[in-house]
């Protein structure tokens, strides 16, 4: 069974799915391919997901700490192929006390019901593959790797066999987007003409060669991110236009300045990414425009938000204002999220659609060919 790519939104059918975004209205689990309940009963609901990790080389692999601190998972165990990498990183207390294993023996492990797929990204979609094929459900962290054929067939086998994948976006769950996503809904803002986005930083050297192993340079890093966002806004982009180029001293071959912008029906997207923005985590934002209020969130990483509305709108009034929310921990959401999904509580947020469509655009964004 292979899920059903979506077609180009008209205005009808686009403001119907921007307005879906404010809670578990996705699909149901038989209607969309999702994943079944893995436990039945009350009492069953609440036994621990047992969970491993395979591979540590990915940038956000340490989050396996928030997984370790949770009462609702079980984390029986890590893989790291590579032992010079592994000498590195053991030390860390993501990985204190737990025991390494081969992929072979994690994907046995009596009870294991998912894995979170954190290699170098080079390997994610061969590793996520393998689990797939041993019926587990994913977290599989960004960008989903550089082959769209392949993650089409992830996603087809992912259907096929009702397993959740789950991608390791971070800001799904952050708590000024999830507001936005709700504004969206209540037509607060009204119709979306305009979004605008940054995400950037200074790479130093040693990081800038790493990532100059893949082509499509600082959107495919950090940009994915925002596209990840933009879509789940606005929908698939009738068109992507990239623009991509090397602007720093050093020559290494980095693509480190990109902008790609996104054309719709009577609205326009731009996200810009670089490698060399000093203190770029603190202009870090989302900017989205509609024809009765601005939603204005800075920095996307400790998350405030500057909206501006037509007229007052609940506790909200006419004009400008700020709004501040508590200290914000990447992930903590989206593996709470899996743990409900997982157990049958809720349906799926991003199903394996928007997960396909996020990354078609993503390699547009880079200017890369659709492989």
């Amino acid at each position: 069974m292979k899920f059903r790519q979506e077609d180009e939104m008209t205005p009808l059918c686009r403001r119907k799915f921007l307005y879906q975004l404010g809670g578990t209205t996705a699909a149901s689990f038989a209607g969309s391919g999702l994943p079944s309940p893995i436990f039945g009963g009350r009492a069953a609901r609440q036994k621990k997901i047992r969970i491993g990790q395979i591979g540590v080389g990915h940038a956000h692999a340490k989050k396996l700490e928030i997984y370790r601190r949770s009462p609702d998972y079980e984390v029986v165990g890590v893989v790291e192929e590579d032992a010079k990498l592994r000498k590195r990183e053991q030390m860390w207390p993501a990985y204190h006390d737990l025991p390494w294993m081969t992929q072979e023996q994690l994907l046995n492990v009596p009870g294991l019901d998912a894995v979170m797929v954190e290699t170098r990204v080079r390997n994610l979609l061969d590793v996520a593959e393998v689990c797939i094929r041993a019926g587990k459900h994913i977290h599989i962290d960004k960008p989903a790797g550089q082959s769209l054929k392949q993650f089409r067939r992830i996603l087809d086998e992912a259907s096929k066999r009702q397993l959740f994948v789950q991608l390791g976006y971070m800001y799904r769950y952050n708590p000024a987007i999830v507001m936005l996503r709700d504004f969206l809904q209540k037509g607060w803002i009204g119709t979306p003409f305009e979004v605008h986005t940054v995400m950037s930083k200074v790479v130093g050297r040693e990081s800038r060669r790493q990532l100059a192993e893949y082509p499509g340079g600082m959107m495919f890093e950090l940009g994915c991110h925002l596209v990840d966002l933009v879509v789940s806004i606005l929908g698939k982009p009738a068109a992507v236009i990239p623009f991509a180029q090397h602007s720093s001293s050093i020559k290494d071959g980095l693509v480190d300045n990109m902008l790609a912008v996104f054309k719709y029906e009577g609205m326009t997207a731009s996200i810009k990414s670089t490698a060399m923005e000093v203190e770029g985590f603190a202009r870090r934002h989302l900017v989205l425009c509609g024809d009765e209020g601005t939603f204005h969130v800075q920095p996307l990483d400790s998350p405030s938000v500057r909206l501006a509305l037509s007229k007052s709108r609940g506790i909200y009034q006419k004009g400008y204002q700020e709004i501040r929310f508590p200290k914000y921990t990447r992930f903590v959401d989206d593996a709470a999220d899996m743990v409900r999904i997982l157990r049958g509580e809720k349906s799926t947020d991003f199903p394996y659609e928007h997960d396909f469509t996020v990354q078609e655009t993503l390699l547009k964004a880079c200017g890369l060919p659709l492989v």
